[in-house]
């Protein structure tokens, strides 16, 4: 069975959106694209390479079309980007000419394909992709890249409808710019009780 694995660079009010480049995503009249670049230094660079270490990826229609139009011409910053299969999921998207693409339809599809041999699946941004696996139970892994930055609007990692569940913080970083980078694995079931008890 393949990990799911989730990636995300977020702030501290969840929102996802754009986080590398100005013109990365505007949809929404989002103003705030590139986000991340001000806290990039070199705690950040190396916790990079090993999120960046080679996986399939799982990707949402509107991320892949921003990654199929970059990461062609540019994988030298991500070694293995364009060897690896790259799963989409969408119902318009069809075909592409980025090497090793194959599109998903539904949830199912993925529960398939999660459930077959292979390399692990790490999906990047996504958001509303990563919501869907969430409510139904189907990611076994987070790494959350953290920002010490609040933009009050913009796409949001989490929603309303994601199943309960625990993870256990498994590596983290505090990098010298204050982006708290951690890596949580699934633990099982929500535990509860009372405080001081």
């Amino acid at each position: 069975m393949r990990k799911i694995i989730v990636l995300s660079f977020i702030t501290l009010d969840g929102v996802q959106q754009a986080p590398g480049a100005r013109e990365e995503d505007p949809s929404g009249g989002f103003k705030y694209g590139g986000w991340t670049a001000p806290y990039g230094d070199e705690d950040s660079g190396k916790v990079m390479q090993k999120q960046m270490a080679p996986a399939d990826l799982l990707l949402g229609r509107n991320t892949f079309k921003i990654f199929e139009s970059y990461w062609p011409q540019h994988a030298d910053i991500w070694p293995g980007v364009n060897d690896v299969t790259k799963y989409v999921l969408s119902n318009t998207v069809t075909k592409s000419d980025w090497s090793n693409v194959a599109f998903l339809k539904s949830v199912a599809d993925i529960e398939k394909l999660k459930n077959s041999n292979g390399a692990d699946l790490k999906i990047w941004g996504s958001s509303k992709l990563v919501q869907q696996l969430l409510k139904h139970d189907l990611v076994d892994e987070f790494w959350l890249n953290i920002y010490p930055v609040i933009l009050g609007k913009g796409k949001r990692l989490f929603d309303d409808e994601a199943m309960p569940a625990a993870f256990t913080l498994v590596d983290s970083t505090i990098t010298s710019s204050g982006v708290i980078m951690a890596n949580y694995k699934k633990a099982g079931e929500v535990k509860t009780g009372t405080v001081g008890a």
